[in-house]
């Protein structure tokens, strides 16, 4: 069985990420194996699963910023916000010809920084314990709240105006976006659409970042060794946070869920801080008030012990 840490996989396009979690368990020969955002079949990238105890760091790695590279395309809005739903209007070619260049970067302006986005019907989000995508399936008019999110970077990096007899058909856009959690790229391009008064929807997405991790070091799913592809926990921990290391009593006192003081310690409070051992283990997760630190999440101690 493989051990505990992160496994960066670039995700296929056509799989679920549900899919690429069953094929994990099979190769590392373990149940316990979860993923950290979840990504539609249509999408490819980064998916970053956790396996056995590392499932404990999902939840961190779920809350952190999100890059993107994808494709909107404007000219026609879907029942899905992307290429994968029944189109449901297609505007007049001559108002997707009007549609300016100037235009297009207000309304990606418009788009960028704090704003409040509206789901897609289609999400994964639950409503009254039910999944919206679900209840969408099921016939129901599905109507979600708007959430606060933060688009750091909406970033243009091509424009594509696909020509009909007359005008254009369609104006393709790719884009870069840098995101907080929660973000849902293809309501970016419904929203953009919906600005500029003919409809939008995405036809591409790709994962490239999740918080310090790249999709420059994730493995192809063909190919993966879950063995030779996994991050040990104590690393994949440091990069997520701050790396405190421990004596030996203090490994042995946080171990035993007893609070320890850090006399030369410095820094803000509240933020999780990865816990090592001498032998470079990772003893767990812990929170500081001041020079006290008391753990949040701890990892087993034969893990530790053959990590």
């Amino acid at each position: 069985m493989t051990g505990s840490g992160l496994i960066l996989v670039d995700k296929p396009g056509g799989w679920t990420s549900h899919d690429v979690v069953a094929r994990v368990r099979r190769l590392a020969g373990t149940r316990k194996v979860g993923h950290a955002g979840t990504l539609d079949p249509m999408a490819t990238g980064l998916l970053i699963l956790g396996l056995n105890s590392s499932t404990r760091l999902l939840t961190y790695v779920v809350g952190t910023d999100k890059e993107y590279l994808a494709t909107i395309r404007l000219g026609a809005t879907t029942t899905t916000d992307d290429a994968e739903g029944e189109v449901t209007a297609e505007a007049d070619p001559g108002a997707i010809a009007a549609v300016t260049d100037g235009a297009i970067a207000n309304g990606i302006a418009a788009l960028t920084g704090e704003i409040e986005q509206v789901p897609s019907s289609v999400s994964a989000i639950k409503v009254d314990g039910k999944r919206a995508y679900a209840r969408v399936r099921a016939g129901e008019e599905v109507v979600l709240r708007p959430r606060a999110v933060t688009i750091e970077r909406f970033e243009l990096l091509e424009a594509r105006r696909l020509p009909g007899d007359d005008a254009p058909v369609a104006i393709e856009l790719d884009v870069r976006v840098v995101c907080s959690s929660g973000t849902y790229i293809r309501s970016l391009a419904r929203d953009l659409g919906a600005g500029l008064g003919v409809g939008g929807h995405l036809t591409a997405l790709r994962r490239t970042r999740v918080g310090p991790f790249d999709v420059r070091d994730a493995g192809e799913l063909d190919t993966l060794d879950p063995g030779a592809a996994l991050i040990p926990a104590a690393r994949a921990a440091a990069e997520l946070f701050e790396r405190l290391e421990l004596t030996e009593q203090q490994a042995i006192d946080l171990t035993h869920g007893r609070r320890i003081h850090v006399a030369d310690r410095e820094g803000a409070s509240g933020a999780p801080v990865a816990a090592i051992a001498p032998g470079g283990a990772l003893v767990g997760l812990v929170e500081f008030r001041g020079k006290e630190a008391r753990t949040l999440v701890n990892f087993p101690t034969d893990e530790i012990a053959s990590s």
